[in-house]
């Protein structure tokens, strides 16, 4: 395994939203609040049930501008497991419920009250460990001025096996140095204009990965935080294990 780099996230003001996409979140967040309620409790109870521990998994991840938030998920571990922070749908680590869960992304819904609280958006990039960023290179550390979202681009329209080869697995070096290159330069395509019918886009491209209906990949070329016109995508001042 190669040394990885490591610098910590300087927190910064970041980049907010634009106001149609916040009223977006709110009626999304409160929306599904209360139209999963009954769903939400049943999953909390089979959670609880399922193994010992909380039904919610709290985390602190990296917000808006590098400042840290309480993320919300439903536990999809065993309670105390421990291991590599980057998480793959055959770790051991999982229950048998939490296997179910992510494999429909219903672990994600309790980051409906995230949104809610304006700590994440509904379409945004992926809201990173602090243990991870802190490896993250010069080039893909921008990704940390956005609010991050409870879905995204590169969620849904990325996978690990359109990045590594058969049998490649994906620990932490393979993570940092070739997924996250490749998560951001796709959630790139979307933050340097992230409009309504975007985000509604992406919203819809999640509803059919969701639904098992295929999502093609997107094609991009990983050469940095970068528009058709080379514009950078960056910030203003430059500056622990999943479940």
């Amino acid at each position: 395994m190669s040394e990885l780099a490591s610098r910590p996230v300087d927190p910064c003001d970041g980049v907010p939203p634009s106001r149609p996409r916040r009223v977006l979140d709110v009626a999304g967040a409160v929306t599904g609040l209360l139209l999963l309620s009954v769903p939400l409790l049943v999953i909390y109870l089979l959670v609880r049930a399922s193994s010992p521990g909380p039904g919610v998994f709290r985390q602190t991840r990296v917000g808006q501008g590098g400042r840290p938030f309480t993320m919300y998920k439903f536990r999809t571990m065993r309670q105390g497991a421990r291991g590599l922070a980057v998480t793959a749908n055959c770790d051991p680590r999982l229950t048998k419920v939490g296997k179910l869960l992510r494999q429909w992304s219903l672990d994600e819904l309790p980051q409906l009250m995230n949104v809610l609280r304006g700590q994440m958006t509904l379409v945004g990039p992926r809201p990173e460990t602090y243990d991870l960023a802190v490896h993250y290179g010069p080039d893909c550390r921008w990704i940390f001025d956005h609010r991050p979202g409870l879905t995204g681009v590169s969620e849904v329209r990325l996978r690990d096996f359109d990045v590594l080869g058969p049998g490649e697995e994906v620990d932490l070096v393979n993570y940092i140095e070739r997924i996250v290159p490749a998560r951001v330069a796709v959630d790139a395509v979307y933050l340097r204009e992230p409009s309504m019918r975007a985000t509604l886009g992406a919203i819809w491209d999640t509803v059919k990965h969701i639904l098992g209906i295929p999502v093609p990949p997107l094609p991009v070329h990983v050469a940095g935080p970068r528009d058709a016109q080379d514009k950078p995508i960056r910030r203003a001042e430059e500056p622990g294990s999943a479940a």
